[in-house]
């Protein structure tokens, strides 16, 4: 989130990462233009929103002629803190890691071109639940393919995209298939913690909630980098603002354990907070 941007700015730019349709996506770039800051500081930022706009104006019109007016093939819906696809050539260990990371049992063969739907499974982080989908291997002009509209939309709506490949030259045709995207892209490379890695590519924290004299709430609740306590306090219940008194915090950045903070402070990965109401 750009610097001023303001709440109303924040909870569009949320909406955005959260949305599972490129209509949807479409929408809250809408709003973020419409709370965006108006100066000349932020003539970079408007810049950017208009052009995602009409990009996802341009795929919402593409799907709609190739839909002509039948219900979509593969609506996924989005679930968990983040969605992650697993993109890649055929053979490159798509299938392999999906059931690694998750608790899913795709189809594993030697031979090509052994997934022909999305596969999907739930990766749990220390608590957090993320979307991980497989899409059937990428190929030359892949948008064009039978599905292939489908299967981009679910790329374009992930939060972040992996990719696998067996050489370069599979590398450079995945980039040159996705090169009109903007995705947030790991490469992967057999990485040792490759979900440290997935978590750190997401720009997310987890917060941990606790009541007084208690130890804290499991599962921690996962929320953008930059998000402040009342964030936290408008996820976990409606009426924490209104009756908000302060919070006490316990983590790595804050001058000492259960420094009393107020609805601005922002937090960090691994927090702990406790509200305390008037």
């Amino acid at each position: 989130m750009p610097i001023n941007a303001g709440l109303e700015f924040g909870k569009a730019e949320r909406k955005f990462h959260e949305a599972s349709t490129v209509q949807e996506k479409l929408e809250t770039l809408k709003e973020m233009y419409r709370t965006a800051p108006k100066h000349k500081s932020s003539e970079g930022l408007l810049k950017e929103i208009k052009t995602k706009i009409a990009k996802y104006k341009e795929l919402v019109d593409k799907e709609k002629k190739q839909k002509k007016g039948k219900k979509a093939k593969y609506s996924i819906k989005k679930e968990g803190a983040a969605t992650v696809v697993l993109a890649g050539t055929t053979n490159s260990g798509k299938s392999t890691l999906l059931k690694k990371l998750t608790n899913s049992n795709p189809l594993i063969s030697e031979y090509p071109f052994t997934t022909q739907e999305p596969e999907i499974g739930v990766m749990d982080y220390k608590g957090i639940k993320i979307q991980i989908i497989e899409v059937p291997a990428i190929v030359k002009d892949f948008e064009n393919t039978k599905n292939g509209l489908a299967f981009m939309s679910i790329i374009r709506i992930s939060n972040l995209v992996i990719l696998m490949y067996n050489n370069e030259a599979e590398r450079k045709l995945l980039y040159n298939e996705l090169r009109d995207e903007k995705l947030n892209i790991l490469e992967y490379k057999k990485q040792q913690n490759l979900p440290d890695i997935i978590w750190e590519k997401l720009n997310l924290i987890k917060v941990y909630t606790k009541q007084p004299q208690k130890e804290k709430d499991y599962p921690p609740i996962a929320l953008p980098k930059g998000s402040t306590v009342k964030d936290v306090a408008e996820k976990v219940h409606k009426d924490f603002i209104k009756k908000f008194k302060f919070a006490r915090v316990w983590g790595k950045f804050v001058k000492f354990e259960g420094a009393q903070v107020g609805l601005n402070y922002i937090l960090h990965d691994e927090d702990v907070l406790e509200f305390h109401a008037k």
